[in-house]
């Protein structure tokens, strides 16, 4: 009996005469389907082996039964189970299940209908463990919802056996980011949901500047745990707010769903812009980099994900040849930038042997006396076509075409011989770039260029960036050695912009501080601690028996400010902006060294000069004017008469910029405008509003839906036409003309 009983456990019986069936016996025991009994040993027996598990729940998605072998993973006792909501019990991975990727799991089970093979992982104590879940909705014949019956399986080895091979496939080894495929993929899956969501989402792209050079003077392996430690402080400074990937070499991209305010992506991009340029300590050397930005928004600036990158591309383009060390956002004139980049590179590099480039010369002022001690040497090119065009432009572009040494062996040149024909030892400042700081040939053009004019060492003042300490100590050492060695006088330009350190002043026999204007502009305001830096940077100087130089100062109360602060010498449009040499050699031939200060009282809120129609909306009309010039906090316009102060107009900045404002100011046919909200840096010299029309708003209002197009835009009430008559007259300003709206 014994035997029998075991045999019928595993599914035999015994045959004729007692006797079991064994393999190969002709005599087959299958488990009717009305065998209870046996249908249910057998399932016992499947879930405790742990093939598979069952699950159930109530009409109020409850567990009402988990199988045993499965509870035991929880921690917790069967009975402790039974009763819990099921989708407290799990966590839907979402990067598994694509389809539920926006549909967290408690709603898949408030919609009742079937699912499949949904990897979760347990929300339980201890070590982690996945299972596949599948369920189907069970129903009375009435069709009440009963509750859901299901089936689970553990994938754990398998789940953490893919993962490892999905994160090789997905993130960088190098860094630990996303890389170009996950980041491809994560920007695809989000715009896409987002469009049907109508939301946001903005895409920067940076790379890194003066990388290469780390990577050849310090080596790769420097190069590679530079990337690491940029890759850490980029994590630090996004935080949860996006993700971050490296899509190779030095170029990383970060998403950042659901922002559209240029103003907070404005001073995140200036954050990250000031961090990657604080110094790096690889291996018991210093390197310094930096970087640029650029940045475009979803929908605004692209519907699909390749629109999207093209955009954040032409605007990193862009910041990186405004000067680098920039952020940009897009906008639509970017389209033709690459071309008019490259115009300016052919054309530049005939520049010189056409006699295009000039030298022009600021006066740098003893603050004390207004006496002028010397003069900071500045580049200028007139094209004969496309007219001046801003150092700013060319001199990065100098820099990238490997034009700049030429370009600098000649500006010494030709200071060192304009300022041989100033009357005393008047000193002529000239700025030395990265890359003419690192060549081997500096010293002697220096020596040529004094020699060949006969001005004399001290005379001349080599301004030098803090990126030339980037390089490899030894070299940058010998280099300072050797200049210092022929007599000139060295300065440390720009000092506090981005990555200052203490060990600089240390090594390098500078013998003054250049004050930024960065600092200089907002001293005087109370909330403003900029005068504290001053202060610090002057008496730091004064310790260190080094001169002071406050630059870009404009208006009276900055001079008397870094007066105050004890800067030994003033630089800026308060006393002159760069003049050609003839102009200097009239102003000194007449034995006249004073320069009397000249500017405005009190330092306001920078109004850039500007010409171009704008759109200008009152009420439901529509008007046009010309903009005359733009400020953070204003405009004035041109065009319409007689509009009384205190009306509230939308100026209409294109490209879906609506700034609203309040007429402050009206004489005839000018109106000055007062902002609601201030306007943001665009991070060039332009100004842009924080928000845009979205293009969601557009298409509700029967437009199809797409990037922002340039031009201009009507209020969204009025995209089908129609509104109240116009209660102001419209001036032709270029023709002089009035003439009904």
């Amino acid at each position: 009996m014994a035997m029998r009983g075991i045999l019928q456990g595993l599914g035999t019986k015994p045959g004729p005469g007692g006797r079991a069936s064994r393999a190969g016996d002709d005599i087959l025991s299958p488990i009717a389907m009305d065998d209870s009994h046996r249908r249910l040993q057998l399932l016992d027996e499947f879930e405790a082996g742990g093939i598979a598990w069952f699950w159930a729940t109530d009409d109020q998605n409850r567990l009402i039964y988990l199988s045993p072998s499965a509870a035991e993973l929880f921690g917790l006792s069967h009975q402790d189970l039974i009763g819990r909501a099921l989708a407290s019990l799990f966590i839907l991975e979402q990067d598994v299940n694509d389809e539920a990727a926006e549909r967290p799991l408690p709603f898949l089970l408030s919609a009742r209908t079937k699912f499949a093979n949904l990897t979760v992982r347990l929300a339980s104590e201890g070590d982690p463990r996945w299972w596949t879940i599948s369920g189907k909705p069970y129903q009375d014949p009435e069709g009440a919802f009963l509750g859901y019956r299901g089936g689970a399986k553990d994938i754990t080895a398998d789940y953490e056996r893919n993962r490892d091979t999905s994160r090789a496939a997905q993130f960088d080894a190098l860094t630990g980011l996303a890389n170009r495929n996950r980041m491809s993929k994560r920007l695809t899956a989000l715009l896409t949901a987002y469009r049907s969501a109508k939301r946001s989402c903005a895409l920067m792209m940076l790379d890194l500047d003066r990388f290469k050079q780390v990577n050849d003077t310090l080596g790769h392996p420097a190069g590679d745990e530079l990337l690491k430690q940029v890759a850490q402080r980029l994590e630090r400074i996004v935080g949860t707010k996006g993700e971050i990937g490296r899509l190779g070499g030095d170029e990383f991209q970060i998403i950042l769903p659901d922002i559209d305010d240029r103003g907070e992506l404005g001073e995140l991009a200036h954050r990250i812009i000031q961090m990657i340029s604080q110094p790096y300590s690889l291996d018991g050397s210093r390197a310094i980099i930096g970087t640029s930005v650029g940045m475009a928004i979803a929908p605004y600036d692209g519907i699909e994900p390749a629109d999207l990158i093209k955009s954040a591309d032409l605007a990193l383009y862009a910041a990186k040849g405004g000067g680098r060390g920039q952020y940009r956002f897009y906008s639509n004139d970017l389209k033709d930038s690459a071309q008019k980049r490259r115009e300016v590179e052919e054309d530049l590099r005939d520049a010189l042997t056409r006699g295009e480039l000039q030298m022009h010369y600021q006066p740098v002022v003893r603050a004390t006396d207004n006496t002028v001690v010397g003069f900071e040497a500045l580049m200028r090119w007139e094209h004969p076509e496309r007219g001046a065009i801003s150092p700013a432009v060319f001199i990065p572009i100098a820099e990238e075409s490997n034009l700049i040494n030429s370009l600098g062996e000649w500006a010494l040149r030709q200071a060192c011989a304009d300022a041989a024909q100033w009357p005393g030892e008047l000193r002529v400042a000239v700025n030395v770039s990265a890359h003419q700081f690192n060549s081997e040939n500096l010293p002697t053009v220096v020596t040529n260029a004094l020699a060949s004019t006969g001005l004399k060492a001290r005379q001349l003042e080599l301004e030098i960036t803090e990126s030339v300490f980037m390089g490899d100590k030894a070299a940058v050492d010998t280099m300072f050695a050797r200049l210092k060695k022929i007599g000139v006088k060295l300065s440390l330009d720009d000092f506090g912009t981005g990555y200052s350190s203490l060990g600089y002043l240390r090594r390098a026999p500078f013998d003054k501080i250049k004050i930024d204007q960065g600092f200089v502009r907002g001293c005087t305001e109370s909330d403003n601690s900029n005068s504290a830096i001053i202060a610090a940077i002057v008496s730091l100087a004064e310790a260190l028996e080094m001169e002071t130089t406050a630059e870009g100062v404009e208006a009276m109360d900055e001079l008397a400010l870094v007066r105050l602060r004890r800067a030994t010498n003033v630089q800026g449009f308060i006393y002159s902006r760069a003049v050609p040499q003839a102009q200097v050699l009239e102003k000194l031939g007449d034995g006249d060294f004073v320069y009397q200060p000249s500017g405005p009282p009190k330092q306001r809120s920078q109004r850039r000069t500007v010409f171009r129609r704008i759109g200008v909306i009152h009420e439901d009309a529509r008007y046009e004017a010309v903009m005359r010039n733009l400020s953070k906090t204003g405009a004035m316009i041109e065009g319409l008469l007689d509009v009384p102060v205190g009306t509230d107009l939308v100026l209409d900045l294109s490209e879906g910029q609506l700034a609203v404002g309040t007429v402050r100011r009206s004489q005839d046919a000018t109106q000055g405008i007062e902002f609601e909200t201030p306007l943001i840096s665009d991070g060039a010299d332009g100004l842009c509003t924080r928000h845009r029309i979205s293009p969601y708003a557009l298409a509700a209002a029967g437009m199809p839906l797409k990037a922002l197009p340039s031009g201009q835009y009507a209020l969204i009430q009025n995209a089908s036409g129609g509104g109240s008559r116009p209660r102001f007259m419209q001036v032709d300003v270029q023709m002089g003309a009035s003439r009904a709206a």
